[in-house]
C-alpha cells in the first residue's frame, strides 16, 4: 500500500488552505488542456518540467497516468482519472479537518514571528498546578512590578531579586512530563531550560531524598526558582472506608497500593514515609502497575483498581475521592545559573511573582505559593547543603 505523506511551506501572504500536491495538480491540467505543453502553460511550468515529472511518478506508482491516441488529445488513464478522482473526494470531506489544522499550524508558528512571545523547555515531575500554569501563561505575561513574596535564604546574591522590567507578551511552556530524577538529568544534558522536582519539606542530611538529588544539583551552576508547597498524602476512596491515616495502616490492612514509577519525586518520597514509619516496600500490597501521574493514580482508586496510593489533594478532589494529608513538600524549577537573565526565564519569573497567578494557586487544594519566582539559595531550601562560614560571607558580598 502507498504511503501518504504531508508537508507545508512557511511563507508570506495568505497562501493556500487546502493540502497541495503537484501530481493531481498536474493530471487535472492534462485533463482540462488536453496535452502536456498546455498543462504546462496552465500550471507556469516547462514542457519538460510536467514531462518528466509524470513519467516520474508513473515509475514511481507502476501504472501510466496519461495516454494518447493517434490523431487525438492527451487523456487520463484509468488510474490517472481514479487518482484524481480521489484526491478531489479528500479534498472535499476532509476540508473543515484541514482548515483546523491549517489554523492550529498558523498559530504555533506565530510564536516565532511574535518578537513579545517567548518558549521555555521545561522537564517537570507531574505537577497539576504546573498544566495549570502553561494555559496561564499562554495567554499573556502580566507586566513587571508587582511585589515579589518575601526573601528568600541566605548565601545567594540572586536570591529575592525581582525581574526586571519585560513587555507584555505570551509565554509558551514546552512542559515535559519526566521523573524528578529524569527532569534534572535533562538539564543537565542540555535537553532543557528548566527542570521541575520536588523534595520532602525538612529532609535531612542523609535522607533519601538527600542521597537522590544531591548527586544531581551543583551549587554555582544550578539555581532554583521557587514555584509552589504542596500536600502529598494518600488518595482513598470517598468516606475513606478502610479508615487508613497513615502507610502502617495500608500495610495493615492489606489495601492495595497503587505506585508511581521508579525515578519519581513522589517515589522517592514514598521511600522516605516508608524509613520513617519503619516499613518495607514490600509490605504494601502492590495493585497492577506504576501509574504516570497523581491523576492516574487517583483514576485507578477511583475505578476501584487500588484503595490508596501517594499523591496530591488536587488530584483526588477532582476525581470526588477522599484524601489523608501526610507530608508538605516545595516543587522548585532548577536551571542553570547563565538561563536566570535570558528573556523566557525572566518571563517566567515575573509571571509567578504577579498576585493575579499566585491567587489562582492559592485557590487549588493542597496548594500554597512558596516564593514563587525568587531565585532561592539552594542551601536554604535544601537543608543538606551545608557551606563553610567564609563561602556565605563571600557569597553574600559578591555583587550580582
Amino acid at each position: 500500500m502507498h504511503r501518504i505523506e504531508l508537508h507545508y511551506t512557511l511563507s508570506q501572504g495568505t497562501g493556500n488552505r487546502l493540502i497541495r500536491n503537484p501530481l493531481p495538480e498536474m493530471l487535472a491540467a492534462v485533463a482540462q488542456e488536453g496535452s502536456i505543453s498546455g498543462a504546462a502553460r496552465a500550471l507556469g511550468l516547462s514542457y519538460r518540467h510536467v514531462w518528466g515529472a509524470l513519467k516520474r511518478w508513473e515509475e514511481q506508482l507502476g501504472s501510466p497516468l496519461v495516454v494518447w491516441g493517434k490523431g487525438q488529445a492527451a487523456q487520463l488513464s484509468e488510474f490517472g482519472a481514479k487518482l484524481l478522482w480521489a484526491e478531489r473526494q479528500a479534498q472535499a470531506r476532509l476540508a473543515p479537518q484541514i482548515a483546523a489544522l491549517h489554523a492550529d499550524l498558523e498559530r504555533a508558528f506565530a510564536v516565532a514571528f511574535d518578537p513579545g512571545a517567548h518558549v521555555l523547555t521545561l522537564y517537570a515531575s507531574h505537577d497539576d498546578a504546573l498544566a495549570l500554569l502553561r494555559e496561564y501563561a499562554a495567554a499573556g505575561v502580566p507586566p513587571a512590578g508587582d511585589p515579589a513574596a518575601g526573601s528568600s535564604g541566605a548565601g545567594d546574591p540572586d536570591a529575592g531579586t525581582p525581574p526586571p522590567a519585560r513587555p507584555r507578551g505570551a509565554l509558551h511552556l514546552d512542559i515535559r512530563f519526566a521523573g524528578s530524577v529524569d527532569a534534572i538529568r535533562a538539564l543537565n544534558e542540555g535537553r532543557c531550560t528548566l527542570a521541575g522536582f520536588h523534595t520532602l519539606e525538612g529532609a535531612a542530611p542523609g535522607s533519601l531524598t538527600a542521597r537522590t538529588y544531591k548527586p544531581l544539583l551543583r551549587p554555582g551552576t544550578h539555581k532554583l526558582i521557587g514555584f509552589a508547597r504542596r500536600t502529598q498524602g494518600l488518595i482513598v476512596a470517598r468516606g475513606n472506608p478502610l479508615g487508613v491515616r497513615q502507610l502502617a495502616d495500608v500495610a495493615a490492612r492489606g489495601a492495595r497500593f497503587v505506585h508511581r514509577p521508579l525515578g519519581t519525586g513522589t517515589r522517592v518520597l514514598l521511600g522516605e514515609l516508608l524509613q520513617r514509619e519503619g516499613l518495607d516496600e514490600g509490605a504494601l500490597a502492590a495493585a497492577g502497575h506504576a501509574e504516570p501521574s497523581h491523576s492516574a493514580v487517583a483514576q485507578a482508586v477511583a475505578s476501584g483498581a487500588a484503595d490508596a496510593g501517594l499523591g496530591i489533594e488536587l488530584a483526588a478532589r477532582a476525581h470526588g475521592l477522599d484524601f489523608v494529608p501526610l507530608v508538605h513538600e516545595h516543587y522548585h524549577l532548577a536551571c542553570l545559573k547563565a538561563s536566570l537573565d535570558q528573556a523566557p526565564t525572566l518571563a517566567l519569573r515575573t509571571l509567578l511573582q504577579s498576585p493575579a497567578w499566585q491567587a489562582r494557586m492559592a485557590a487549588l487544594p493542597g496548594y500554597a505559593p512558596a516564593f514563587c519566582g525568587q531565585v532561592l539559595a539552594m542551601s536554604a531550601v535544601l537543608p543538606w547543603w551545608k557551606f563553610s562560614a567564609q563561602k556565605r560571607i563571600f557569597g553574600s558580598t559578591r555583587k550580582p
